[in-house]
């Protein structure tokens, strides 16, 4: 009998459908990264702490170095492969957003879902989704300034 067990599932990331064979206590972020080949969600501290590892799971910022890959089955997950070009992705740039990078996949995805569910952020709101994730090279304020400039769009859209 084997100390390892293995389990397979589908874990439907970036809206294709992949079959993956992991062991029970697996993280997400190792069955995406090892398994799956999606490297842009980060090891950082694999605590919770940093929040480099950030992925969407059906719309929701979670950190996949805290969540079993297991827990994926049946949710749909988004990594930074998955949002291409996205209005938080050209600010990210546009206002240079970013120093090294290690922490900018996570930063973008708690952007993104915070600009797509929270339409009416005030600064505080915006302070408030920032402090999940942590950056050592830079301040803030031009990811504020990111995130500000997607929220003027989307109203001026509406």
């Amino acid at each position: 009998m084997s100390n390892n067990p293995l389990c397979s599932f589908l874990l439907v990331v970036n809206s294709e459908e992949n079959v993956v064979t992991v062991r029970p206590a697996d993280t997400l972020l190792y069955a995406l990264r090892i398994h799956l080949g999606l490297t842009g969600s980060k090891p950082g501290c694999l605590n919770g702490d940093c929040g480099a590892c950030t992925v969407l799971v059906d719309g929701t910022p979670m950190k996949s170095c805290l969540m079993l890959a297991v827990e994926g089955e049946e949710k749909a997950i988004t990594t930074i492969e998955g949002l291409k070009n996205t209005p938080i992705q050209k600010a990210f740039v546009k206002h240079f957003a970013f120093q090294c990078g290690y922490c900018t996949p996570g930063f973008i995805m708690n952007c993104h879902a915070l600009v797509h569910t929270e339409k009416d952020a005030d600064e505080t709101v915006i302070k408030d989704w920032l402090e999940s994730n942590i950056c050592r090279c830079t301040g803030y304020k031009e990811i504020r300034e990111a995130v500000i400039s997607v929220l003027h769009k989307l109203k001026k859209n509406e």
